[in-house]
């Protein structure tokens, strides 16, 4: 995570960097290219997470299709969970810059921020291979099984971002 916030700073273009030397200035560009980095993840995050609701969505259909309506409002509940949090991740204030305009954020806190990111990515994962379990299971008694899996990996996600903002917040208490 720390190459992405690195990327950042090395394509700053020519006049942010003479502007970086001037004192006092230093702070505002690392604030920004760090919310230019949280947004880039953050929107790399969502997209994984859109591309299994997308997937949701498709085995929803076959499900029609195949006439097995009895699983597809189970399946309805994963679907909406990765699509909310989807949509919370791309709307989310990017870089959350209150917190990082009011909050000193120290080398370990980012630490720990990039460790939420990496478990985001690390679900976004697990959720992939649930969907492949749901898709493997259509047509035999492991789907209900499956399904539960399947949203019980989606709420986790929810909780896993929401506790994300937790952090920052307690950052701003500690101060």
């Amino acid at each position: 995570m720390g190459d992405l916030f690195q990327q950042v700073n090395d394509s700053q273009d020519f006049v942010k960097k003479i502007l970086s030397k001037v004192p006092g200035f230093q702070g505002y560009i690392e604030r920004e290219n760090r919310r230019a980095s949280d947004k880039v993840l953050r929107e790399l995050v969502a997209q994984r997470y859109q591309e299994e609701w997308k997937r949701v969505s498709s085995i929803q259909s076959d499900l029609v299709n195949e006439g097995e309506l009895k699983y597809v409002g189970d399946l309805e509940t994963a679907a909406l969970k990765l699509s909310q949090f989807s949509d919370r991740i791309k709307t989310a204030a990017y870089g959350h810059s209150s917190f990082f305009e009011a909050v000193k954020i120290n080398e370990t806190e980012l630490q720990s921020i990039y460790e939420y990111d990496l478990k985001l990515f690390d679900s976004a994962d697990e959720i992939a291979r649930a969907v492949d379990n749901v898709a493997a299971s259509i047509g035999t008694d492991g789907m209900p099984a499956a399904i539960r899996n399947l949203v019980s990996l989606s709420q986790e996600a929810v909780d896993l971002f929401n506790h994300r903002a937790e952090v920052f917040l307690s950052f701003g208490e500690q101060q």
